[in-house]
């Protein structure tokens, strides 16, 4: 029955314009979890349970939350179904994770261990060491990334489909980035796959993104990056905060060049609001620099 009642929820989220792919992640292995313990309708101690299965405290949150949502809706059609807590599990208490900067060295050591990746006969070390550096030069989202196709690739740049908000762009390419994406483009088109997908592993198919992951951290392991499983570390998306941080470090240094730098940027990352890029930035020695004369030239009547 929870499963019937799943399928029908995600299906109405999907019909209002929700993608709902984690989501839809987390409530199926729940009901899963759930029906293998003999429930027909939630019940808190079941949810407690299960969210608390999950490794660090804010998943366990995010578990949490998702289910109660999901409750919420069920019981408004049968009581039976118990509304956990929000805060079942604690308070809210989100901090921002501080993203790691990566150096230029750490990045090219990153892609030079992705271009050593097995099989080495197939596409797969080349197309990982391609991904990693389109994500690093564009700071473009993984999955706006493994959705490209064929047909974005085009003579301005990347058009940058179905977004996070349902928002298309285009990113331009630096001269060197489209050198390094066209040598890919000749190899995966010498795959003859019947999928237009531009980044294929070495079976044809589409990477999945759970897999992408596995092996950047396996690959920042290796380097030394990032330390044991279990131990948080540096994540792939920094890569997108390196991006927004090194070109606010190449900006012209004059607040007018900011401001204009800042929106054009907000546009590049592809967010709604300048304040959401504002969350990618990260104080780094140049910019601290940059700031500290900045400060100074105001005080000495430089800058009006």
């Amino acid at each position: 029955m929870l499963s019937q009642d799943l399928s029908r929820y995600v299906e109405l989220q999907r019909t209002v314009g929700f993608k709902f792919r984690v989501q839809h992640t987390l409530l199926r292995s729940f009901v899963t979890f759930a029906e293998k313990h003999g429930d027909r309708h939630i019940q808190v101690t079941r949810v407690l349970e299960w969210a608390t299965l999950a490794p660090s405290p804010q998943q366990r949150r995010n578990r949490l939350v998702t289910v109660r949502r999901f409750a919420l809706v069920l019981a408004a059609e049968d009581l039976r179904h118990q509304i956990p807590s929000a805060e079942a599990l604690g308070r809210n208490l989100l901090k921002r994770r501080i993203p790691h900067i990566y150096t230029r060295d750490e990045i090219t050591a990153l892609l030079q261990a992705a271009a050593q990746l097995k099989p080495s006969d197939t596409i797969r070390p080349l197309m990982y060491e391609t991904l990693f550096g389109l994500l690093a030069a564009t700071g473009m989202r993984i999955s706006e990334a493994l959705a490209l196709r064929f047909e974005d690739v085009t003579a301005d740049g990347l058009v940058i489909r179905q977004t996070k908000f349902q928002k298309s762009r285009l990113l331009p390419l630096h001269d060197t980035t489209r050198d390094a994406l066209d040598k890919y483009l000749l190899a995966r088109r010498r795959l003859g796959t019947l999928n237009s997908m531009l980044f294929v592993s070495a079976t044809g198919a589409p990477p999945a993104y759970s897999t992408v992951i596995a092996v950047f951290l396996r690959l920042a392991r290796s380097l030394g990056v990032r330390g044991e499983p279990g131990q948080t570390g540096p994540r792939i998306h920094d890569l997108r905060h390196t991006f927004a941080v090194r070109s606010l470090e190449q900006c012209q240094h004059d607040h007018h060049a900011v401001g204009r730098h800042i929106v054009a940027l907000s546009t590049y990352l592809g967010h709604a609001h300048v304040t959401d890029t504002y969350w990618y930035l990260q104080a780094t020695p140049i910019l601290l620099r940059q700031i500290a004369a900045a400060g100074e030239a105001l005080h000495q009547g430089a800058v009006t």
